[in-house]
């Protein structure tokens, strides 16, 4: 079997409760090549949940399975299954930090035990042909100097592992929650730098903080790829510049209410299977952020997307609502300048 190689410039990020297949498919609409990840799935849920945890649309492409465990058998048997659905990669995870993930010995506590996370790669990589690659912080508790880091890579790389995704922050797993270790450790973005430097032969992606596609590009000077997170899902219309800005793509630009309209097919075949609309929605608040009436465009969603009986109606009445109040704005900007 010969797998396509993966463009990893720009990926959006794993993001627990967020990124689920719905939102994956909704930010494809607006940009064809970034790499996109599902939420962390466990492999207790895979192997024993009675729901079908690694389904996901072909549209996704490219779409890799963030994996959290620590299992070597476990996580090849559940590699193995996320190959076989057709995943493009699968990705362990060695940097959430909550309590829950702790107590199953996967995550960032995983940092501390390089040679655990190196065994399951092993495994891994005996069973799929597809990429093996892990997210990580840059530390974890007093295990943050730099040296930690470097052995922590070392061992893992050593195990066959050539691709890294590193959050520029540590994790504090005693002390913070999983909201305040997303911001109360400083970022330390020199610190990944330095370490693409010391390994030239991995490909190291930088994660956290990224704001703009500007902050991409200066990343990029320095790493292989940017991961970003937080923004895209809260302003997913910044995808609109990256396919022509980093993978050369001069297709044109799809615009905000086009991807509205793209949605709706999606929306009615989803209804058909009693998926709720505001499963889909709810991930669409964000996509006039910054926009006149985008205010109005989440108000509407938020206050009748949960409503009985509510059908595809609710994107296109929104949109309408959106483009009346737009409309409006232009008239009294016409009627100033006249």
């Amino acid at each position: 079997m010969i797998n396509q190689p993966i463009n990893r410039t720009i990926s959006v990020a794993p993001m627990l409760d967020w990124t689920d297949k719905h939102c994956r498919y909704f930010l494809r609409q607006i940009s064809q090549h970034a790499l996109l990840y599902t939420e962390m799935v466990t492999t207790g849920a895979i192997i024993f949940g009675k729901g079908d945890y690694l389904g996901y649309n072909q549209e996704e492409h490219p779409v890799a399975l963030q994996l959290g465990g620590s299992n070597p058998s476990d996580m090849a048997r559940c590699a193995a299954q996320a190959q076989k659905y057709g995943y493009d990669e699968v990705n362990i995870n060695v940097g959430c930090p909550s309590d829950r993930v702790q107590n199953g010995r996967f995550g960032a506590c995983l940092m501390a035990e390089p040679e655990t996370v190196a065994k399951c790669i092993n495994s891994m990589q005996t069973e799929v042909d597809i990429p093996v690659t892990v997210k990580s912080r840059i530390g974890i508790d007093d295990m943050d100097e730099y040296q930690d880091l470097t052995r922590f890579i070392d061992v893992v790389a050593a195990s066959g592992c050539d691709t890294f995704i590193v959050h520029a922050r540590k994790a504090w797993l005693k002390g913070l929650s999983p909201k305040q270790n997303r911001d109360v450790p400083p970022l330390m973005y020199d610190r990944v730098y330095q370490l693409k430097q010391q390994f030239p032969n991995l490909h190291i992606s930088l994660n956290g903080g990224v704001k703009t596609l500007d902050d991409v590009q200066l990343h990029l000077q320095h790493l292989d790829g940017v991961m970003i997170g937080r923004e895209i899902y809260s302003n997913p219309y910044i995808l609109a510049e990256v396919d022509k800005r980093f993978y050369q793509d001069n297709s044109v630009s799809i615009t905000r209410a086009e991807v509205v309209k793209a949605m709706l097919p999606y929306v009615e075949q989803q209804i058909s299977l009693g998926v709720r609309p505001w499963s889909i929605a709810r991930h669409m608040l964000g996509l006039f952020q910054g926009q006149p009436g985008g205010r109005i465009w989440r108000r509407y969603l938020s206050q009748n997307g949960t409503k009985a009986n509510v059908g595809v109606e609710l994107l296109t009445d929104a949109l309408d609502v959106l483009l009346e109040a737009q409309s409006k704005v232009k008239q009294f900007q016409s009627a100033m300048i006249g």
